[in-house]
């Protein structure tokens, strides 16, 4: 713990001090531009990676970035994406994936998660990742499947996302939007699920918006 509590130190004697005028403003209130979706991974930080400050991003962590189909599954998750739509009024929501995920690999080998009963029962929400794997990549096998898989999850918590009321109202008129990427650890890339392509194509090739 001691270089957990040193790092508080020396956030509230160099960063807080720096930055006390946007804490000043933030401690009345929060109007963050997107909710952010994304693995609890230990190598991910959602901030540092989009080099934002706080309250520019609500972000939502759980295992394998999955989001339950709107009433499979009614928790923290689910109340989390209505707060972020439904009070804060997010307009981007995104959806962002990471390679060597962990429940990626367990989509592929339910054998992973057979001495962690909770994960295996969350893995449920996944089942339809693992499935259109199943149909689609049983020619892939190694990197290129898993690859896939986490390209795939991505997409299926998209479809899952438009599940949601408040969200399927938001779609139709035009008041939010979705996104997917997926994060590369060792090369600090992401790429971007473009709907036309239907594929994932390098940040560097999308036009911002």
């Amino acid at each position: 713990m001691t270089p957990l509590l040193d790092g508080v130190r020396k956030f509230q004697s160099d960063v807080f001090a720096a930055k006390k005028d946007l804490f000043t403003r933030l401690a009345h209130g929060q109007h963050p531009r997107a909710l952010l979706i994304t693995c609890s991974d230990s190598r991910i930080d959602p901030c540092m990676l989009t080099q934002t400050d706080p309250g520019e991003l609500f972000i939502l962590r759980n295992a394998g970035n999955i989001v339950p189909s709107y009433g499979s599954q009614v928790g923290g998750t689910t109340a989390t994406i209505e707060y972020a739509v439904g009070a804060l009024q997010v307009r981007d929501i995104i959806v962002c994936g990471h390679t060597d995920c962990g429940v990626a690999k367990a989509i592929l080998d339910p054998a992973l998660a057979s001495d962690l009963p909770a994960l295996r029962d969350w893995l449920l929400q996944v089942e339809a990742t693992r499935r259109i794997l199943k149909e689609t990549c049983a020619s892939l096998s190694g990197e290129a499947l898993l690859t896939a898989a986490i390209q795939e999850n991505v997409r299926v918590q998209l479809a899952h996302l438009r599940t949601h009321p408040l969200i399927a109202v938001k779609l139709r008129r035009g008041a939010v939007r979705l996104h997917g990427w997926v994060y590369s650890i060792a090369t600090g890339d992401i790429s971007i699920y473009d709907e036309k392509q239907e594929q994932f194509v390098d940040l560097r090739q999308v036009k911002a918006t």
